[in-house]
């Protein structure tokens, strides 16, 4: 993972894929992910994945393998790592992965694939910085993820 000054040639990669990322039906998946799957083991995020042919399955998979497409250009030389990582430009990426990093290897293991967001961990533990925002994301979402268990029990009361 090259670190060199941005070119041009980054600027326009990083727009053209950010393009991708306003298609109408790549928003809604991006919603989903974002707003709506907040999965709390591995078995959350297998129901999704085994539900073939539903539409969370289709958006967890667009939304992943975008990252993970992305991810690789900067992991292969493609795509300057510094301008890549800008969170206004990748913040999403971080939620995404630290939502499943907990529990990544039992998805992987279940998936029979180690290559599963591989190269969004890559490039997100490849750098003491982009660790330290990973970790600031889990916190994040562990303290959504106990919000809304504490609201569930309020509700059942």
């Amino acid at each position: 993972m090259a670190s060199n000054k941005p070119t041009t040639a980054d600027a326009e990669l990083i727009l053209r894929l950010y393009e991708v990322r306003r298609e109408a039906e790549m928003r809604k998946a991006r919603h989903w992910w974002v707003v709506t799957f907040w999965p709390r083991n591995a078995d959350d995020f297998m129901e999704i994945v085994t539900n073939l042919g539903s539409q969370e399955n289709n958006w967890l998979r667009q939304v992943a393998s975008y990252w993970g497409m992305a991810a690789s250009f900067v992991v292969n030389g493609a795509l300057n790592e510094d301008l890549f990582m800008e969170l206004s430009f990748c913040g999403e990426m971080f939620l995404i992965f630290a939502k499943v990093h907990p529990f990544i290897g039992e998805v992987r293991e279940r998936l029979k694939t180690q290559e599963f967001m591989a190269n969004v961990e890559k490039l997100i533990k490849g750098t003491e910085k982009g660790r330290e925002r990973l970790k600031q994301f889990e916190e994040r979402v562990a303290a959504r993820l106990k919000t809304m268990a504490d609201a569930a029990v309020a509700k059942a009361s």
